[in-house]
Protein backbone atom coordinates (compact mmCIF):
# COMPACT_ATOMS: atom_id res chain seq x y z
CA UNK A 1 0.00 0.00 0.00
CA UNK A 2 2.77 2.26 1.12
CA UNK A 3 4.50 1.65 -2.15
CA UNK A 4 1.44 2.16 -4.42
CA UNK A 5 1.14 5.54 -2.85
CA UNK A 6 4.61 6.24 -3.47
CA UNK A 7 3.69 5.61 -7.05
CA UNK A 8 0.59 7.51 -6.53
CA UNK A 9 2.78 11.39 -5.51
CA UNK A 10 5.05 10.41 -8.04
CA UNK A 11 2.60 10.97 -11.02
CA UNK A 12 1.22 13.61 -9.24
CA UNK A 13 4.58 15.04 -9.17
CA UNK A 14 5.43 13.89 -12.54
CA UNK A 15 2.06 15.12 -14.10
CA UNK A 16 2.07 18.35 -12.18
CA UNK A 17 5.84 19.01 -14.07
CA UNK A 18 5.04 17.14 -16.86
CA UNK A 19 2.02 19.78 -17.54
CA UNK A 20 4.06 22.67 -17.32
CA UNK A 21 6.66 21.07 -19.98
CA UNK A 22 3.80 20.31 -21.85
CA UNK A 23 2.40 23.92 -21.63
CA UNK A 24 5.88 25.44 -22.61
CA UNK A 25 6.99 22.73 -25.39
CA UNK A 26 3.84 22.74 -27.38
CA UNK A 27 3.50 26.92 -27.52
CA UNK A 28 7.48 26.49 -27.84
CA UNK A 29 6.84 24.57 -30.96
CA UNK A 30 3.84 26.08 -32.59
CA UNK A 31 5.65 29.10 -32.37
CA UNK A 32 8.64 27.93 -33.72
CA UNK A 33 7.87 28.75 -37.42
CA UNK A 34 8.02 32.23 -36.84
CA UNK A 35 10.89 34.61 -36.70
CA UNK A 36 11.87 36.98 -33.78
CA UNK A 37 10.20 34.42 -30.82
CA UNK A 38 13.37 34.50 -28.94
CA UNK A 39 10.69 34.19 -25.51
CA UNK A 40 9.62 30.69 -26.88
CA UNK A 41 13.69 30.03 -27.11
CA UNK A 42 14.21 31.20 -23.72
CA UNK A 43 11.15 29.10 -22.37
CA UNK A 44 12.67 25.92 -24.05
CA UNK A 45 16.17 26.23 -22.41
CA UNK A 46 14.75 27.02 -19.13
CA UNK A 47 12.56 23.98 -19.43
CA UNK A 48 16.03 21.67 -19.56
CA UNK A 49 17.16 23.31 -16.76
CA UNK A 50 14.35 22.13 -14.86
CA UNK A 51 14.05 18.60 -16.16
CA UNK A 52 17.86 18.37 -14.86
CA UNK A 53 16.57 19.84 -11.66
CA UNK A 54 13.36 17.70 -10.63
CA UNK A 55 15.19 14.59 -11.36
CA UNK A 56 17.86 15.85 -8.47
CA UNK A 57 17.61 14.21 -5.36
CA UNK A 58 18.34 17.47 -3.37
CA UNK A 59 16.37 19.91 -5.14
CA UNK A 60 13.34 17.56 -5.80
CA UNK A 61 11.17 18.74 -2.97
CA UNK A 62 10.47 22.20 -3.74
CA UNK A 63 8.62 20.33 -6.91
CA UNK A 64 6.01 18.67 -4.44
CA UNK A 65 2.70 19.23 -5.86
CA UNK A 66 0.85 17.30 -3.22
CA UNK A 67 1.91 19.63 0.11
CA UNK A 68 -0.70 17.76 2.29
CA UNK A 69 1.09 14.65 1.73
CA UNK A 70 4.49 13.23 2.61
CA UNK A 71 7.51 13.77 0.33
CA UNK A 72 8.81 10.69 -0.99
CA UNK A 73 11.82 10.99 -3.78
CA UNK A 74 10.80 9.72 -7.22
CA UNK A 75 13.22 8.05 -8.96
CA UNK A 76 14.14 9.01 -12.56
CA UNK A 77 12.41 5.33 -13.56
CA UNK A 78 9.14 6.36 -12.32
CA UNK A 79 9.10 9.84 -13.88
CA UNK A 80 10.14 7.47 -17.06
CA UNK A 81 7.25 5.16 -16.39
CA UNK A 82 4.85 7.89 -15.23
CA UNK A 83 5.48 9.73 -18.75
CA UNK A 84 4.71 6.49 -21.10
CA UNK A 85 1.88 5.77 -19.12
CA UNK A 86 0.49 9.14 -20.12
CA UNK A 87 -1.15 10.66 -23.22
CA UNK A 88 1.79 12.48 -24.45
CA UNK A 89 3.63 9.46 -23.82
CA UNK A 90 1.42 7.14 -25.87
CA UNK A 91 1.35 9.76 -28.45
CA UNK A 92 5.03 9.94 -28.83
CA UNK A 93 5.12 6.24 -29.19
CA UNK A 94 2.62 6.31 -31.61
CA UNK A 95 4.81 8.63 -33.41
CA UNK A 96 7.78 7.12 -33.31
CA UNK A 97 6.43 3.57 -34.21
CA UNK A 98 5.68 5.17 -37.81
CA UNK A 99 8.42 5.13 -40.98
CA UNK A 100 9.63 8.23 -41.20
CA UNK A 101 8.89 9.57 -44.73
CA UNK A 102 12.86 10.99 -45.77
CA UNK A 103 10.90 12.63 -48.53
CA UNK A 104 9.95 15.53 -46.34
CA UNK A 105 13.10 15.76 -44.36
CA UNK A 106 15.18 19.12 -44.82
CA UNK A 107 18.31 18.78 -47.05
CA UNK A 108 20.79 20.13 -44.46
CA UNK A 109 18.80 18.09 -41.86
CA UNK A 110 21.31 15.34 -41.90
CA UNK A 111 24.03 15.06 -44.00
CA UNK A 112 24.74 12.67 -47.41
CA UNK A 113 28.55 13.20 -47.62
CA UNK A 114 31.25 11.36 -45.93
CA UNK A 115 33.30 14.01 -45.88
CA UNK A 116 32.39 17.78 -44.35
CA UNK A 117 34.06 19.65 -47.14
CA UNK A 118 33.83 19.44 -50.65
CA UNK A 119 37.14 17.53 -51.94
CA UNK A 120 38.64 20.69 -54.20
CA UNK A 121 38.58 22.05 -50.66
CA UNK A 122 40.29 19.21 -48.55
CA UNK A 123 42.83 19.33 -51.62
CA UNK A 124 43.36 22.95 -51.14
CA UNK A 125 43.76 22.53 -47.20
CA UNK A 126 45.92 19.48 -47.52
CA UNK A 127 48.11 21.71 -50.12
CA UNK A 128 48.53 24.26 -47.81
CA UNK A 129 49.71 22.02 -44.83
CA UNK A 130 52.14 20.56 -47.15
CA UNK A 131 53.64 23.67 -48.06
CA UNK A 132 53.64 24.59 -44.20
CA UNK A 133 55.64 21.58 -43.35
CA UNK A 134 57.92 22.23 -46.25
CA UNK A 135 58.67 25.78 -44.41
CA UNK A 136 58.90 24.56 -41.49
CA UNK A 137 61.60 21.83 -42.63
CA UNK A 138 63.25 24.10 -44.70
CA UNK A 139 66.32 23.27 -43.22
CA UNK A 140 65.76 19.69 -45.15
CA UNK A 141 65.79 20.59 -48.23
CA UNK A 142 69.00 23.87 -47.93
CA UNK A 143 70.59 20.74 -46.04
CA UNK A 144 69.76 18.57 -49.09
CA UNK A 145 70.71 21.12 -51.89
CA UNK A 146 73.83 22.31 -50.17
CA UNK A 147 74.65 18.24 -49.65
CA UNK A 148 74.25 18.21 -53.74
CA UNK A 149 76.26 20.89 -54.23
CA UNK A 150 79.01 19.15 -52.48
CA UNK A 151 78.69 15.88 -54.26
CA UNK A 152 78.73 17.63 -57.52
CA UNK A 153 81.92 18.93 -56.92
CA UNK A 154 83.71 16.62 -56.07
CA UNK A 155 82.09 14.28 -59.20
CA UNK A 156 83.47 17.64 -60.98
CA UNK A 157 86.84 17.36 -59.40
CA UNK A 158 87.47 13.21 -59.71
CA UNK A 159 86.27 13.29 -63.35
CA UNK A 160 87.79 16.33 -65.05
CA UNK A 161 87.65 16.72 -68.76
CA UNK A 162 91.15 17.30 -69.01
CA UNK A 163 92.05 14.03 -67.40
CA UNK A 164 89.21 12.26 -69.67
CA UNK A 165 89.66 11.18 -73.22
CA UNK A 166 87.52 9.50 -75.98
CA UNK A 167 90.20 6.92 -77.09
CA UNK A 168 89.01 3.55 -76.73
CA UNK A 169 86.14 1.53 -74.93
CA UNK A 170 88.08 2.23 -71.79
CA UNK A 171 87.78 5.46 -71.55
CA UNK A 172 84.02 5.24 -72.20
CA UNK A 173 83.86 2.87 -69.17
CA UNK A 174 85.43 5.74 -67.11
CA UNK A 175 82.53 7.86 -68.44
CA UNK A 176 79.87 5.22 -68.16
CA UNK A 177 80.68 4.86 -64.07
CA UNK A 178 80.16 9.07 -64.18
CA UNK A 179 77.09 8.80 -65.49
CA UNK A 180 76.48 5.87 -63.06
CA UNK A 181 77.35 7.80 -60.35
CA UNK A 182 75.23 10.87 -60.84
CA UNK A 183 72.02 8.16 -60.83
CA UNK A 184 73.02 6.97 -58.33
CA UNK A 185 73.20 10.56 -56.32
CA UNK A 186 70.28 11.44 -57.65
CA UNK A 187 68.38 8.11 -56.35
CA UNK A 188 69.66 8.45 -53.23
CA UNK A 189 68.78 12.14 -52.38
CA UNK A 190 65.65 10.84 -52.45
CA UNK A 191 66.03 8.84 -49.44
CA UNK A 192 64.90 11.74 -47.29
CA UNK A 193 61.35 11.51 -48.10
CA UNK A 194 61.29 8.12 -46.33
CA UNK A 195 61.92 9.46 -41.98
CA UNK A 196 59.62 12.63 -43.46
CA UNK A 197 56.69 10.09 -44.45
CA UNK A 198 57.13 8.27 -41.20
CA UNK A 199 56.83 10.88 -39.16
CA UNK A 200 53.58 12.41 -40.66
CA UNK A 201 51.53 9.06 -40.82
CA UNK A 202 50.42 8.85 -36.85
CA UNK A 203 48.65 12.04 -37.93
CA UNK A 204 47.19 11.16 -41.04
CA UNK A 205 46.14 7.78 -39.31
CA UNK A 206 44.41 9.72 -36.67
CA UNK A 207 42.96 11.70 -38.81
CA UNK A 208 41.90 9.46 -41.43
CA UNK A 209 40.31 7.38 -38.56
CA UNK A 210 38.08 10.51 -38.07
CA UNK A 211 36.70 11.06 -41.34
CA UNK A 212 39.26 14.15 -42.23
CA UNK A 213 39.96 13.49 -46.15
CA UNK A 214 40.02 10.13 -48.22
CA UNK A 215 43.74 9.43 -48.80
CA UNK A 216 44.26 10.34 -52.02
CA UNK A 217 44.02 14.32 -50.99
CA UNK A 218 46.82 13.17 -48.73
CA UNK A 219 49.00 11.48 -50.90
CA UNK A 220 48.98 13.86 -54.02
CA UNK A 221 50.17 17.20 -51.91
CA UNK A 222 53.84 15.82 -51.00
CA UNK A 223 53.94 14.63 -55.13
CA UNK A 224 53.17 18.51 -56.50
CA UNK A 225 54.92 20.23 -54.01
CA UNK A 226 57.80 19.14 -54.10
CA UNK A 227 57.98 18.89 -58.16
CA UNK A 228 59.68 22.60 -58.08
CA UNK A 229 62.30 21.46 -55.35
CA UNK A 230 63.34 18.51 -57.61
CA UNK A 231 63.60 20.81 -60.58
CA UNK A 232 66.38 22.90 -58.09
CA UNK A 233 68.05 20.19 -56.94
CA UNK A 234 68.80 18.52 -60.25
CA UNK A 235 69.48 21.85 -61.66
CA UNK A 236 72.47 22.04 -59.13
CA UNK A 237 73.59 18.61 -60.37
CA UNK A 238 73.25 18.93 -63.89
CA UNK A 239 74.48 22.62 -64.37
CA UNK A 240 77.57 22.07 -62.28
CA UNK A 241 78.50 18.87 -63.82
CA UNK A 242 77.72 18.47 -67.15
CA UNK A 243 80.61 20.23 -69.06
CA UNK A 244 82.99 20.50 -66.21
CA UNK A 245 83.60 16.61 -66.41
CA UNK A 246 83.36 16.51 -70.36
CA UNK A 247 80.09 15.22 -71.36
CA UNK A 248 78.62 15.75 -75.22
CA UNK A 249 78.38 19.47 -75.58
CA UNK A 250 74.78 19.35 -77.50
CA UNK A 251 72.86 21.42 -75.63
CA UNK A 252 69.85 18.95 -77.09
CA UNK A 253 71.76 16.34 -74.88
CA UNK A 254 72.48 18.12 -71.96
CA UNK A 255 68.36 19.18 -71.10
CA UNK A 256 67.39 15.67 -71.90
CA UNK A 257 69.91 14.63 -69.38
CA UNK A 258 68.33 17.26 -66.99
CA UNK A 259 64.52 15.79 -67.81
CA UNK A 260 66.08 12.34 -67.13
CA UNK A 261 67.30 12.85 -63.87
CA UNK A 262 64.21 15.02 -62.84
CA UNK A 263 61.96 12.13 -63.54
CA UNK A 264 64.22 9.90 -61.32
CA UNK A 265 64.31 11.93 -58.81
CA UNK A 266 60.63 11.86 -59.06
CA UNK A 267 60.29 8.26 -59.00
CA UNK A 268 62.93 7.51 -56.13
CA UNK A 269 60.75 9.65 -54.26
CA UNK A 270 57.52 8.41 -54.92
CA UNK A 271 59.37 5.29 -53.98
CA UNK A 272 60.35 5.71 -50.92
CA UNK A 273 57.08 7.57 -49.58
CA UNK A 274 55.73 3.95 -50.95
CA UNK A 275 57.98 2.06 -48.61
CA UNK A 276 57.35 4.54 -45.50
CA UNK A 277 54.03 3.69 -45.66
CA UNK A 278 54.51 -0.01 -46.13
CA UNK A 279 56.28 0.36 -42.76
CA UNK A 280 53.50 1.43 -41.63
CA UNK A 281 54.58 4.03 -39.19
CA UNK A 282 57.85 2.03 -38.31
CA UNK A 283 60.58 3.75 -39.24
CA UNK A 284 62.72 0.15 -38.60
CA UNK A 285 60.34 -1.38 -40.94
CA UNK A 286 60.86 1.11 -43.46
CA UNK A 287 64.12 1.58 -42.89
CA UNK A 288 64.88 -1.91 -43.94
CA UNK A 289 62.30 -2.78 -46.86
CA UNK A 290 64.55 0.66 -48.28
CA UNK A 291 67.82 -0.81 -47.61
CA UNK A 292 66.44 -3.99 -49.44
CA UNK A 293 64.75 -1.76 -52.19
CA UNK A 294 68.19 -0.36 -52.86
CA UNK A 295 70.30 -3.24 -53.10
CA UNK A 296 67.80 -5.03 -55.40
CA UNK A 297 67.92 -1.75 -57.56
CA UNK A 298 71.38 -1.36 -57.94
CA UNK A 299 72.11 -5.11 -58.44
CA UNK A 300 69.65 -5.63 -61.28
CA UNK A 301 70.23 -1.81 -62.59
CA UNK A 302 72.58 -3.66 -65.51
CA UNK A 303 75.93 -1.76 -64.62
CA UNK A 304 76.87 -3.99 -61.65
CA UNK A 305 75.64 -6.79 -63.01
CA UNK A 306 75.32 -6.75 -67.20
CA UNK A 307 72.51 -7.83 -68.73
CA UNK A 308 74.41 -10.81 -70.51
CA UNK A 309 75.72 -12.01 -66.77
CA UNK A 310 72.03 -11.49 -65.15
CA UNK A 311 70.94 -15.52 -64.90
CA UNK A 312 67.68 -16.45 -66.26
CA UNK A 313 66.07 -16.87 -63.41
CA UNK A 314 66.51 -13.26 -62.37
CA UNK A 315 65.93 -11.64 -65.74
CA UNK A 316 63.01 -10.74 -64.91
CA UNK A 317 64.22 -8.68 -62.40
CA UNK A 318 66.53 -6.83 -64.32
CA UNK A 319 63.32 -5.65 -67.03
CA UNK A 320 61.62 -4.46 -63.71
CA UNK A 321 64.26 -2.31 -61.88
CA UNK A 322 63.79 1.27 -62.65
CA UNK A 323 67.07 1.71 -62.57
CA UNK A 324 67.50 -0.16 -65.81
CA UNK A 325 65.95 1.85 -68.20
CA UNK A 326 67.10 5.25 -66.49
CA UNK A 327 70.98 3.60 -66.26
CA UNK A 328 69.87 2.80 -70.85
CA UNK A 329 68.53 6.32 -71.16
CA UNK A 330 71.50 8.07 -69.32
CA UNK A 331 73.93 6.01 -71.55
CA UNK A 332 72.39 6.15 -74.99
CA UNK A 333 71.78 9.97 -74.62
CA UNK A 334 75.62 10.36 -74.12
CA UNK A 335 77.23 7.58 -76.60
CA UNK A 336 75.36 8.56 -79.57
CA UNK A 337 76.44 11.85 -79.22
CA UNK A 338 78.41 13.81 -81.51
CA UNK A 339 81.58 13.60 -79.58
CA UNK A 340 81.20 9.30 -79.63
CA UNK A 341 80.59 8.98 -83.62
CA UNK A 342 84.56 8.47 -84.71
CA UNK A 343 85.97 4.81 -85.35
CA UNK A 344 88.49 3.65 -84.02
CA UNK A 345 91.08 1.60 -85.78
CA UNK A 346 90.77 -1.75 -86.68
CA UNK A 347 86.83 -1.23 -86.15
CA UNK A 348 83.84 -0.32 -88.41
CA UNK A 349 81.68 1.02 -85.21
CA UNK A 350 81.55 4.09 -83.84
CA UNK A 351 83.21 3.98 -80.72
CA UNK A 352 79.92 4.69 -78.82
CA UNK A 353 78.79 1.92 -80.42
CA UNK A 354 80.92 0.31 -79.33
CA UNK A 355 80.81 1.08 -75.41
CA UNK A 356 77.35 0.67 -75.71
CA UNK A 357 77.46 -3.27 -76.40
CA UNK A 358 80.92 -3.53 -74.25
CA UNK A 359 78.32 -3.22 -70.89
CA UNK A 360 75.49 -4.86 -72.27
CA UNK A 361 73.31 -1.73 -73.10
CA UNK A 362 71.26 -1.31 -76.02
CA UNK A 363 72.47 0.93 -79.03
CA UNK A 364 69.88 1.91 -79.76
CA UNK A 365 68.79 5.72 -79.92
CA UNK A 366 65.23 4.56 -79.24
CA UNK A 367 66.08 3.84 -75.52
CA UNK A 368 66.06 6.94 -73.77
CA UNK A 369 62.35 7.71 -74.88
CA UNK A 370 61.97 3.96 -73.76
CA UNK A 371 63.33 5.18 -70.35
CA UNK A 372 61.44 8.24 -69.82
CA UNK A 373 58.07 6.73 -70.38
CA UNK A 374 59.03 3.55 -68.32
CA UNK A 375 60.42 5.89 -65.83
CA UNK A 376 56.82 8.09 -65.88
CA UNK A 377 54.83 4.93 -65.48
CA UNK A 378 56.81 4.29 -62.33
CA UNK A 379 56.36 7.48 -60.97
CA UNK A 380 52.57 7.16 -61.80
CA UNK A 381 52.39 3.73 -60.58
CA UNK A 382 54.40 4.23 -56.75
CA UNK A 383 52.27 7.07 -56.29
CA UNK A 384 49.32 4.91 -56.66
CA UNK A 385 50.56 2.20 -54.66
CA UNK A 386 51.09 4.93 -51.52
CA UNK A 387 47.67 5.74 -52.37
CA UNK A 388 46.59 2.52 -51.73
CA UNK A 389 48.77 1.77 -49.09
CA UNK A 390 47.42 5.29 -46.70
CA UNK A 391 44.03 3.75 -47.99
CA UNK A 392 44.30 -0.16 -46.84
CA UNK A 393 46.74 -0.56 -44.31
CA UNK A 394 46.29 0.62 -40.74
CA UNK A 395 49.13 1.58 -37.95
CA UNK A 396 51.20 -1.84 -36.43
CA UNK A 397 50.88 -1.33 -33.02
CA UNK A 398 47.28 0.04 -31.03
CA UNK A 399 47.16 1.20 -26.75
CA UNK A 400 46.53 -1.76 -24.94
CA UNK A 401 46.15 -1.46 -21.33
CA UNK A 402 48.60 -4.00 -19.52
CA UNK A 403 47.78 -6.28 -16.37
CA UNK A 404 50.73 -6.90 -14.95
CA UNK A 405 51.11 -10.90 -14.38
CA UNK A 406 52.62 -10.41 -10.64
CA UNK A 407 50.38 -11.14 -7.52
CA UNK A 408 49.87 -8.07 -5.31
CA UNK A 409 51.87 -8.32 -2.31
CA UNK A 410 50.60 -7.66 1.14
CA UNK A 411 53.84 -7.80 3.10
CA UNK A 412 56.37 -6.02 4.13
CA UNK A 413 57.70 -2.43 3.66
CA UNK A 414 60.46 -4.14 1.78
CA UNK A 415 58.83 -5.78 -0.12
CA UNK A 416 56.64 -3.27 -1.61
CA UNK A 417 60.00 -1.02 -1.79
CA UNK A 418 61.52 -4.00 -4.39
CA UNK A 419 58.62 -3.93 -6.11
CA UNK A 420 58.41 -0.12 -6.84
CA UNK A 421 62.03 -0.17 -7.71
CA UNK A 422 61.19 -3.24 -10.25
CA UNK A 423 59.06 -0.91 -11.80
CA UNK A 424 60.55 2.18 -11.94
CA UNK A 425 60.29 2.95 -15.76
CA UNK A 426 58.17 5.07 -17.84
CA UNK A 427 58.08 8.19 -19.56
CA UNK A 428 60.45 11.33 -18.57
CA UNK A 429 58.00 13.76 -17.50
CA UNK A 430 58.99 17.54 -18.43
CA UNK A 431 58.40 18.56 -14.93
CA UNK A 432 58.69 17.18 -11.13
CA UNK A 433 55.54 15.21 -10.54
CA UNK A 434 53.80 16.00 -6.81
CA UNK A 435 51.07 14.40 -4.62
CA UNK A 436 48.32 16.43 -3.39
CA UNK A 437 46.84 15.13 -0.09
CA UNK A 438 44.02 16.51 2.29
CA UNK A 439 42.27 15.86 5.40
CA UNK A 440 39.87 16.50 7.12
CA UNK A 441 38.42 19.57 4.48
CA UNK A 442 35.57 21.28 5.46
CA UNK A 443 34.17 24.36 3.50
CA UNK A 444 31.11 26.99 4.50
CA UNK A 445 29.86 30.25 3.61
CA UNK A 446 27.84 32.49 5.79
CA UNK A 447 24.08 31.35 5.83
CA UNK A 448 21.81 33.07 3.53
CA UNK A 449 18.92 35.47 4.50
CA UNK A 450 16.45 33.53 2.60
CA UNK A 451 17.49 30.35 4.51
CA UNK A 452 17.18 32.16 7.99
CA UNK A 453 13.53 33.43 7.11
CA UNK A 454 12.75 29.81 6.95
CA UNK A 455 13.70 28.73 10.56
CA UNK A 456 17.42 27.96 9.85
CA UNK A 457 19.27 28.97 13.34
CA UNK A 458 22.62 27.81 12.38
CA UNK A 459 25.21 30.69 11.29
CA UNK A 460 26.87 29.08 8.57
CA UNK A 461 25.84 26.72 5.62
CA UNK A 462 28.63 23.80 5.17
CA UNK A 463 28.86 22.90 1.59
CA UNK A 464 32.21 20.23 2.42
CA UNK A 465 32.45 18.47 5.35
CA UNK A 466 35.49 16.87 6.30
CA UNK A 467 36.58 15.63 3.07
CA UNK A 468 39.77 13.63 2.82
CA UNK A 469 41.89 11.79 -0.39
CA UNK A 470 45.09 11.94 -2.22
CA UNK A 471 45.73 12.63 -5.77
CA UNK A 472 48.52 10.58 -7.32
CA UNK A 473 50.90 11.51 -9.79
CA UNK A 474 50.43 9.71 -13.25
CA UNK A 475 47.23 8.47 -11.96
CA UNK A 476 43.97 9.29 -13.42
CA UNK A 477 41.38 10.39 -10.54
CA UNK A 478 37.55 10.41 -11.52
CA UNK A 479 35.90 12.52 -8.61
CA UNK A 480 32.28 11.53 -9.21
CA UNK A 481 28.69 12.39 -7.50
CA UNK A 482 25.69 13.61 -7.86
CA UNK A 483 24.13 16.88 -9.05
CA UNK A 484 25.48 19.47 -5.79
CA UNK A 485 27.12 16.90 -4.48
CA UNK A 486 29.88 19.49 -3.88
CA UNK A 487 32.28 18.14 -6.48
CA UNK A 488 33.19 21.85 -8.51
CA UNK A 489 33.51 23.17 -4.66
CA UNK A 490 35.92 20.71 -3.64
CA UNK A 491 37.98 21.19 -6.58
CA UNK A 492 37.64 24.81 -6.55
CA UNK A 493 38.87 25.01 -2.85
CA UNK A 494 41.72 22.90 -3.74
CA UNK A 495 42.65 24.95 -6.87
CA UNK A 496 42.53 28.39 -4.54
CA UNK A 497 39.54 29.81 -6.26
CA UNK A 498 37.04 30.53 -3.36
CA UNK A 499 37.92 34.12 -1.91
CA UNK A 500 34.77 34.21 -0.08
CA UNK A 501 33.78 31.49 2.61
CA UNK A 502 35.74 29.27 5.75
CA UNK A 503 38.21 26.51 4.44
CA UNK A 504 39.23 24.27 7.44
CA UNK A 505 41.64 21.03 7.52
CA UNK A 506 45.14 20.12 5.63
CA UNK A 507 46.04 20.55 2.05
CA UNK A 508 49.86 19.32 1.20
CA UNK A 509 51.24 19.63 -2.12
CA UNK A 510 54.15 16.33 -1.58
CA UNK A 511 54.14 16.41 2.14
CA UNK A 512 54.77 20.79 2.41
CA UNK A 513 51.85 22.78 3.41
CA UNK A 514 50.26 24.35 0.35
CA UNK A 515 50.81 28.08 -0.67
CA UNK A 516 48.99 29.20 -3.28
CA UNK A 517 51.80 31.75 -4.60
CA UNK A 518 53.28 28.94 -5.58
CA UNK A 519 50.64 26.74 -6.02
CA UNK A 520 49.31 28.36 -8.78
CA UNK A 521 52.84 28.53 -10.96
CA UNK A 522 53.49 24.56 -10.99
CA UNK A 523 49.15 23.87 -11.42
CA UNK A 524 46.72 24.20 -14.34
CA UNK A 525 42.94 24.37 -13.40
CA UNK A 526 40.17 24.12 -15.57
CA UNK A 527 37.07 25.46 -14.52
CA UNK A 528 33.72 24.28 -14.87
CA UNK A 529 31.57 28.00 -16.52
CA UNK A 530 28.57 26.59 -18.22
CA UNK A 531 26.91 23.19 -18.52
CA UNK A 532 25.16 23.14 -21.84
CA UNK A 533 21.99 20.29 -22.53
CA UNK A 534 22.25 17.95 -24.99
CA UNK A 535 18.56 18.89 -25.92
CA UNK A 536 19.41 22.90 -26.74
CA UNK A 537 20.82 24.02 -29.81
CA UNK A 538 23.76 26.43 -29.98
CA UNK A 539 21.33 28.97 -30.59
CA UNK A 540 19.49 28.53 -27.81
CA UNK A 541 22.44 28.20 -25.33
CA UNK A 542 23.27 31.53 -26.54
CA UNK A 543 20.27 33.28 -26.15
CA UNK A 544 20.11 31.84 -22.47
CA UNK A 545 23.15 32.57 -21.72
CA UNK A 546 23.06 36.31 -23.08
CA UNK A 547 19.29 36.91 -21.35
CA UNK A 548 20.86 35.68 -18.27
CA UNK A 549 24.34 38.23 -18.63
CA UNK A 550 23.78 41.27 -20.75
CA UNK A 551 22.05 43.91 -19.04
CA UNK A 552 18.11 44.49 -18.98
CA UNK A 553 19.54 47.99 -21.72
CA UNK A 554 20.12 45.76 -24.66
CA UNK A 555 17.36 45.53 -26.73
CA UNK A 556 16.73 42.20 -28.43
CA UNK A 557 17.68 43.45 -31.80
CA UNK A 558 21.36 44.10 -30.75
CA UNK A 559 21.44 40.78 -28.53
CA UNK A 560 19.87 38.55 -31.91
CA UNK A 561 23.17 40.43 -33.39
CA UNK A 562 25.34 39.51 -30.75
CA UNK A 563 24.28 35.86 -30.69
CA UNK A 564 24.73 35.82 -34.21
CA UNK A 565 28.61 37.15 -34.70
CA UNK A 566 29.21 34.53 -31.20
CA UNK A 567 27.70 31.51 -34.18
CA UNK A 568 30.89 32.11 -36.54
CA UNK A 569 33.59 31.81 -33.73
CA UNK A 570 31.63 28.55 -32.79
Amino acid sequence: MESADKYKVGSTVQLSSSSICRDISSEFFMKSSREDDDDEVLKWAALQKLHTTVTSYKDQEQYWAQKDKPYNFVTVKEFAEAFQSSHVGWKLRDELAARFDKAKSHPASLTTKKYGVKKEELLKACLSREFLLMKRNSFVYIFKFIQLTVLAMIAMTTFLRIKMHRNSVEDGGIYTGALFYGLVVILFNGIAEMPMTVAKLPVFYKQKKLLFYPPWVYSLPPWIVKIPITFVEVAAWVFITYYVIGFDPSPVRFFRQFLLLILLNQMASSLFRFIATTGRGSLILATTFGSFALVILFALGGFVLARENIKKWWIWGYWMSPMMYAQNAIVVNEFLGKSWRHVLPNSTEPLGIEVLKSRGFFPHAYWYWIGVGALIGFVLLFNAAFTLALTYLNPLGKPQSVISAEPQSNGSIDASVEVNQSRKTGMILPFDPHTITFDEVKYSVDMPQEMKNQGVIEDKLVLLNGESAAFRPGVLTALMGVTGAGKTTLMDVLAGRKTGGYIEGKITISGYPKKQETFARISGYCEQNDIHSPNVTVYESLLYSAWLRLSPDVDSQKRKVGIQIMKVFV
